[in-house]
């Protein structure tokens, strides 16, 4: 009887032996098949899927094979790692247990979007609705409506955005996006406030990012930004018009077609500062980190006024008759590759 249960016995462990080892050979065959690709092939882990799930549907797909095996690894060997939503990048030659790696380390495919320093807000909101890969649910909404899911009900969207280059994964949301790049405007302006220059004619950083908007609008030269700074500032000391040509063109909106006229300087607008004292009630473009410093740092001197020289540049004068003989010189008689902007860089070879 003993013998009997002994032989029982060995033979129940000899199965289990045979039992583990076929999970092995199957689970390891499963983990270093190539997967079945002669392409690139991005496979979309939407929010709140499962490992399981997604091995499922990349067999049906005809990805992989041996779904059921890789479930199981998955299972007990990483039973307690979350699945990172988003886009994996799946290569030609890559393995299965390469794919589970990425999924891991939540190695999601990166895409990015750029908001320039100049643009205005309306270009901000073209530019995220070009973004397929982010879902979109702002497109519908009025820019109040828009503020008020920000979190921000009943401010002006305009400037309140920090240009800079921004990542994101498929499947984020258009208001995750501009939740960051406003929390970096804050933090940014908020740096730049406290290390600001004495006896400044602002009462709060918001009127800072005001005068860098068309610190930003006027010139892309960067030692010229504290100057054009100090220009403003000392007309706006001595009750002077700041007289700048990008808050005409702002507050024409879609009128604009490139060219300014006298009649245009001549309408009142809320933003056309050669009808209204002092400056525009809101920011009239996105700025960097460089025009908030020198809205913050003016340049000291006499200057009260500049013009543009034609190459993006500018000359900048003390006085009216000054002024009339550079208008004189590089306005009236303009070069013929006249340009209110610098001249392009050239790439580095």
């Amino acid at each position: 009887m003993i013998r009997k249960l002994l032989l029982l016995l060995e033979g129940g462990v000899l199965l289990a032996g045979l039992l583990v080892a076929f999970v092995a050979w199957q689970q390891h065959t499963a983990l270093h098949q190539p997967l079945n690709l002669t392409e690139e092939y991005l496979v979309e882990v939407p929010a709140g899927a499962t490992p399981g799930g997604v091995l499922n549907r990349l067999e049906d797909d005809g990805v992989l094979d041996s779904a059921f095996w890789l479930r199981l690894y998955w299972r007990f060997n990483l039973r307690n790692q979350p699945l990172h939503s988003g886009e994996y990048r799946l290569t030609p030659g890559l393995k299965a247990i390469d794919m589970l790696g990425l999924w891991r380390r939540g190695d999601v495919v990166q895409y990015s979007l750029t908001l320039v320093e100049g643009w205005s807000f309306r270009q901000v909101r073209v530019a995220l609705a070009r973004e397929s890969k982010l879902d979109l649910t702002l497109s519908e909404l009025s820019d109040a409506q828009l503020m008020k899911r920000l979190g921000l009900p009943g401010l002006n969207p305009e400037g309140r955005f920090f240009p800079d280059t921004y990542s994101f994964v498929h499947g984020m949301t258009d208001l995750e996006l501009l939740k960051q790049a406003h929390t970096r405007l804050e933090q940014v302006l908020a740096e730049e406030w406290a290390k600001r220059a004495e006896d400044l004619p602002y009462k709060e950083p918001y009127d800072a990012l005001i005068m860098a908007s068309m610190i930003e609008k006027e010139t892309g030269v960067p030692e010229e930004r504290g100057e054009i700074a100090g220009v403003f500032i000392r007309r706006l000391r001595i009750g002077m018009r700041l007289q700048t040509d990008p808050t005409v063109i702002y507050g024409m909106g879609e009128r604009y077609n490139g060219k300014i006229t006298r009649a245009d300087l001549r309408e009142p607008t809320a933003y056309n500062t050669y009808t209204i004292d002092g400056m525009p009630p809101t920011p009239i473009a996105l700025v960097g980190r460089e025009a908030i410093h020198a809205a913050l740092n003016p340049v000291a001197g006499s200057s009260l006024y500049f013009v543009a020289r034609g190459d993006g540049s500018h000359v900048f004068t003390s006085t009216l008759e000054q002024h009339n003989q550079a208008v004189r010189e590089f306005q009236l008689k303009r070069r013929e590759d006249y340009r209110s902007s610098p001249a392009p860089v050239a790439p580095n070879k």
